[in-house]
C-alpha cells in the first residue's frame, strides 16, 4: 500500500495571513509541517499542494516537494484530489498546513486503518473531557458503532444524555473530539471530490458529512491528546516558545 501524504497550504488567512512563511524558529512554519510528516513510517511521498508562489519556492528552498495547484478549490480536500488524480499512491493522508507539531505516529495510525479494505476513509479522534468542549458548537464531535466506525459527526453535542450528565471517565470514551485530519483511498477522494454537497454538510458545514451522506465508510482511530495548530498570533507565538523549549521531539501514543 503506497502512501504519499499531502499538505494543503495557502497564503491567506483571515486570522493570520502568510502563516506558511512565518519563520521565527529559523524555519518555515510549512517547513515544520513537512518535516514531522516525513517522520511518518508510512510515508512514500510527501507534498505540499499550494496555488501561490511564495509558498512553492520556500518549500523548494528548504529541500521539499512543493506541487503547483488551481486557486480555485474551496477546500483543502479538492486541493490533494487534484493532486492524487496525478500521482501514483493508495492512500492519500490530508495534513492541514497549519499543524507544526502533527504526531507522526497519528499519520502511521491513519495508515494502519486503511489496511481495512472496506473503509473508503479514515480519521482520528480524541476523548473529551471538558463539558464546555462538549456543548461548543466549535468543537466537532464524532460517534462510532463497535467496530470503529463513524456514525455521525456534529457540531452538536453527540450522543445526547437524556438523563443525567455525560460521564467523561467511560472506558471506552463515548464522548469523542473529531481532529481534522484525514486519510482517503485514492479512487474513493477522486469520486466524493467530484460529487456535489451533501445537504447534512450544507448543514452543519461538515466536509465528512458528504461521506456519509453518500454511504461511504470512515474508520476513526482514537488518539490521547488533540494536536494544537497555529490559527492566531498568539498560537504561533506559543508555538515558537514550545519549539524553543525542545518540543520538537515530543510525541503521544494512541490511546
Amino acid at each position: 500500500m503506497r502512501v504519499a501524504v499531502v499538505i494543503p497550504a495557502r497564503f491567506a488567512s483571515s486570522r493570520l495571513p502568510g502563516k506558511p512563511l512565518l519563520r521565527e524558529t529559523g524555519k518555515y512554519l510549512i517547513q515544520h509541517v513537512y518535516e514531522r510528516a516525513c517522520r511518518a513510517k508510512c510515508a512514500a511521498d510527501v507534498f505540499v499542494a499550494t496555488d501561490d508562489r511564495r509558498i512553492f519556492d520556500a518549500v523548494r528552498e528548504f529541500g521539499g516537494h512543493p506541487i503547483m495547484t488551481r486557486a480555485d478549490h474551496p477546500s483543502g480536500t479538492d486541493r490533494v484530489a487534484e493532486v492524487a488524480a496525478h500521482r501514483a499512491a493508495d492512500v492519500l493522508v490530508n495534513v492541514q498546513g497549519d499543524e507544526p507539531r502533527i504526531d507522526p505516529a497519528d499519520i502511521d495510525l491513519l495508515a494502519e486503518l486503511m489496511r481495512d479494505p472496506t473503509s473508503d476513509m479514515a480519521t482520528l479522534a480524541v476523548p473529551i473531557t471538558d463539558p464546555d468542549a462538549y456543548h461548543s458548537p466549535n468543537v466537532v464531535k464524532v460517534v462510532c458503532d463497535d467496530r470503529g466506525r463513524a456514525l455521525y459527526f456534529s457540531r452538536s453535542p453527540i450522543p445526547m444524555v437524556r438523563d443525567g450528565a455525560p460521564d467523561f471517565r467511560a472506558a471506552p470514551p463515548r464522548f469523542l473530539q473529531h481532529l481534522g485530519i484525514y486519510a482517503y483511498r485514492r479512487s474513493f477522494l477522486l469520486q466524493i471530490a467530484a460529487a456535489p454537497p451533501h445537504p447534512l454538510e450544507e448543514s452543519e458545514k461538515l466536509e465528512q458529512l458528504r461521506v456519509l451522506g453518500t454511504g461511504g465508510t470512515i474508520g476513526v482511530g482514537i488518539v490521547r491528546e488533540a494536536h494544537r495548530g497555529v490559527d492566531t498570533p498568539a498560537d504561533y507565538a506559543e508555538f515558537v516558545r514550545w519549539y524553543r523549549e525542545g518540543g520538537a521531539d515530543g510525541t503521544r501514543r494512541a490511546a
